[in-house]
């Protein structure tokens, strides 16, 4: 097992390109099940994620490879519908299988999801649309099994949920609606980047969707899908993620090959704090010289403030003057972070679903253990500024989400390298 060894106390300066988005790579390779036909996927980030997925399209009988940021997947006519608890349990985006081989096969049978230890986030609204759409579903020994008798149907379906939309359950329904007969309108549905994505690639498959990137989507069933070739858009997590290393090193970086209208929330409240910020097309550059100032954060489904940014942004408040709050709306157990950032030195106190930010002077280098894959990223910004050596433990959750980030890091000019426990 890997841990990434950080010397903090470095300005990071000079220019990182970003990968393409995993959260949205995930489900679209999902969706090259609904056809028998070859597709190919580029811009392809290389990570633990994608790897676990080609395996599953593998255990499904499709055949899958990956080359140089290009997948290429081949499902052929004779499908497995049957995911194993083995690769779905590590993995929560694998559940977006569920959806195309209803769709394809009429049958399904995928493990109950797993993936990184965030708190409760129940997979209801999936069964909910699914059965909307006239699929029978039971979980029987810790699987979820679905059926239908014919075809499914197109139907009207409300998708809110207790924290608002779920993109997971969007795809979801999505992909089996369109081999279902008829019309099919989900309400609520989620407008993050990765399900305009999706849609793009789904249209050119030959889908018909209207909608999407809004909180009502159109869906007109078709009797075939094809393949399709399509390039998969930048990682706005990642992209946000370089942002506010910048910031919080007091640095000077310039972000390329991004997508800066997707960046609207966390640009607002880096500004707040006294961070410079200039958009280009496809690049964003971020500066910080002066004193930073204490800005709240509330996550909230997309165009709000990302949940996964939370973890982040609170290392950066963590070093700024003042009081702030971080309230998660969308992950209320979402902290774990908070005891490790607590071990570098920083005042993070807990009162329900907020964190109120005591800003420190500085940061202490120590030991410290990831318990998910944000919270990774947020404790090697914190690293990034701390005082010392700062060592990460369990970066296995790191590796599922950024690509090559200690050699990204250290070509801005950090002094960060990834060693054997």
């Amino acid at each position: 097992m890997d841990k990434i060894v950080i010397e903090g106390g470095r300005k990071l300066k000079g220019e990182v390109t970003v990968s393409g988005a995993k959260n949205s790579t995930l489900p679209i390779m999902a969706a090259s099940l609904l056809t028998d036909e070859e597709s190919i996927i580029e811009n392809v980030p290389n990570l633990k994620d994608i790897t676990t997925m080609v395996k599953l399209l593998h255990s499904l009988g499709a055949k899958a490879s990956y080359e140089n940021g290009t997948l290429t997947v081949k499902p052929g006519k004779n499908l497995k519908p049957v995911a194993p608890y083995k690769l779905v349990s590590t993995m929560r985006a694998s559940v977006c299988v569920l959806g195309p081989l209803l769709a394809r096969e009429g049958y399904a049978e995928v493990s109950l999801p797993g993936g990184c230890v965030i708190g409760a986030r129940p997979i209801d609204l999936h069964l909910k649309g699914l059965g909307a759409l006239g699929a029978d579903i039971e979980i029987q020994h810790g699987y979820i099994v679905a059926k239908v008798k014919r075809q499914l149907r197109g139907n009207d379906i409300f998708l809110g949920g207790n924290f608002g939309s779920s993109v997971l359950a969007t795809a979801n329904v999505m992909m089996a609606a369109m081999l279902a007969s008829g019309k099919t309108y989900i309400q609520n549905a989620a407008c993050e980047p990765e399900v305009v994505d999706l849609a793009q690639f789904l249209k050119k498959m030959g889908a018909k969707i209207q909608g999407e990137g809004s909180p009502q989507i159109e869906i007109e069933g078709v009797k075939h899908l094809r393949g399709a070739r399509h390039s998969i858009i930048p990682d706005r997590i990642e992209t946000g993620t370089y942002m506010v290393a910048a910031a919080v090193t007091g640095g000077d970086v310039l972000i390329k090959k991004t997508a800066p209208e997707h960046q609207n929330a966390l640009m607002d409240r880096l500004a707040q704090s006294g961070v410079r910020i200039e958009r280009g097309k496809d690049t964003i550059r971020v500066r910080r010289n002066g004193r930073l100032r204490a800005v709240d954060v509330t996550t909230l489904p997309y165009p709000g403030f990302p949940t996964d940014l939370q973890a982040q942004m609170m290392a950066l408040m963590a070093i700024t003057p003042g009081i702030s709050v971080i309230t998660e709306k969308i992950y209320p157990d979402r902290f774990i972070h908070v005891a490790e950032l607590n071990r570098m030195g920083s005042r993070i106190f807990l009162e329900g679903n907020s964190a109120i930010v005591h800003g420190v002077k500085r940061l202490s280098g120590a030991p410290v253990t990831a318990s998910d894959l944000r919270a990774s990223a947020a404790l090697v910004l914190a690293g990034l500024v701390a005082e010392g050596q700062t060592e990460v433990h369990r970066v296995y959750h790191l590796d599922r989400g950024y690509e090559k980030i200690e050699d990204k890091l250290s070509r801005l000019g950090a002094r960060i390298w990834r060693a054997k426990e």
